[in-house]
């Protein structure tokens, strides 16, 4: 492996039915965030803790960005 692909690339998927991203690196599934905080403890068990999770350009965020967890709306408003 050369330096490049040694950089990890990190996809939050766009929310499911329930509100839950999956969280990618490659073809392996890191495991499902309901929150932000989720991401970054997923991050952490993966040994990547050192990315900064709403500002770092390793994380794609797909359908959303790092405010988008539309799961959460409904206990918010009550």
């Amino acid at each position: 492996m050369d330096h490049l692909t040694q950089r990890p690339h990190i996809v939050v998927h766009p929310p499911a039915l329930d509100g839950s991203r999956r969280v990618t690196e490659g073809d392996v599934t890191l495991g499902l965030a309901s929150h932000l905080d989720d991401v970054v403890e997923i991050l952490r068990l993966a040994d990547l803790d050192r990315i900064e999770v709403e500002e770092s350009d390793l994380i794609e965020w797909q359908g959303g960005g790092p405010d988008d967890w539309p799961g959460l709306s409904e206990h918010e408003e009550s």
